[in-house]
């Protein structure tokens, strides 16, 4: 039997369009309520995703810069959003959601490609996201977009405790101690990871006040930095663990000094851990953390566009997570 359907006009979608910070609530929703859905297909029925801290997204709209995309319906509500950061030559894209209701309407791919597009233009060598491993919907939705599966990115945790001594801290130095110490970080990523540049994320970390850069010397060398952040990733939650974004070490023989510091700055701060996200190409880094009681939290899938992969230094240690 024939039934009559009233007739609805496609809907419209308008964007890229610059995020700003006023658009943190709407975000936020949209970030909630895709992600809940995707688990819930996913069989994990029950789990609400909660809001991200809006300092948190404060520093991902900040950090992306021209990259920070989001798209709009006629009504001027947000459909889709993707945060696509670029540190020096290596870029990436995170957190990006589309509204359930959306999904397969093709707004997807036309996030993802124009992140893809913007990063290409900004002249990355590296374009990367990670994902859900167990996700098969999202796996193959990103490699029909010409991104191919990389190793697993593992979250460790580590529980604070003291050291000997606490860690140099960026947010300690003077105004030209950090100018040189900034120079100091650059020059040594450079060595290691020719190319990229984390100089905006360590500024921003300091000038937004949600974390520090732990700074590792040997004499008057820096052999290593780690940034770090120390703002609940949850709204309304309390300060759990202490959050490692980037960590370079000039020889990973330094990892344990580096690790030690990491725990101390959590410990006097007053947070129970450090979490650590170990690409899986730093075998010897997990094994490490596993040896000195560290616990796997988590699991993502990395992946890389094709033709634009990311590499292991020849030698030391660049650990660079793409999440916030």
């Amino acid at each position: 039997m024939a039934t009559s359907r009233s007739w609805r006009p496609p809907r419209v979608i308008v964007g890229p369009q610059l995020a700003r910070t006023e658009d943190i609530a709407p975000l936020n929703h949209v970030f909630s309520d895709a992600f809940t859905e995707r688990y819930r297909r996913d069989g994990m029925v029950g789990v609400r995703v909660p809001f991200l801290n809006p300092s948190v997204w404060r520093y991902a709209i900040e950090d992306a810069a021209g990259g920070a995309m989001l798209w709009r319906d006629d009504r001027g509500d947000i459909v889709a959003f993707n945060m696509v950061h670029l540190s020096g030559s290596e870029g990436w894209m995170g957190p990006l959601a589309v509204r359930t209701e959306e999904q397969g309407s093709g707004t997807g791919k036309a996030v993802v490609i124009s992140g893809i597009d913007w990063l290409k233009e900004q002249g990355a060598r590296v374009i990367g996201l990670e994902t859900m491993p167990r996700t098969m919907d999202n796996i193959g939705f990103y490699s029909g977009l010409g991104f191919v599966p990389n190793r697993l990115t593992l979250t460790v945790t580590l529980d604070a405790a003291f050291a000997d001594r606490p860690a140099a801290l960026l947010s300690r130095c003077s105004h030209f101690e950090k100018e040189e110490a900034l120079a100091d970080c650059r020059a040594l990523l450079q060595v290691l990871a020719p190319g990229y540049d984390y100089t905006r994320e360590i500024q921003l970390t300091d000038e937004l006040s949600i974390g520090d850069t732990l700074l590792l010397r040997q004499g008057d060398a820096l052999v290593g930095f780690a940034l770090c952040h120390t703002v609940p990733l949850v709204e309304g939650r309390s300060r759990e663990e202490l959050r490692v974004l980037k960590l370079v070490l000039s020889d990973a023989a330094h990892l344990d000094g580096m690790l030690g510091a990491l725990r101390d700055f959590a410990r006097r701060g007053g947070t129970r851990r450090i979490s650590m996200r170990v690409q899986g190409d730093y075998t010897d880094v997990y094994a490490r953390m596993v040896k000195l009681g560290g616990r796997v939290r988590w699991t993502d899938l990395r992946m890389a566009l094709g033709g634009f992969e990311e590499a292991r230094p020849a030698s030391g240690v660049v650990l660079s997570n793409w999440e916030i």
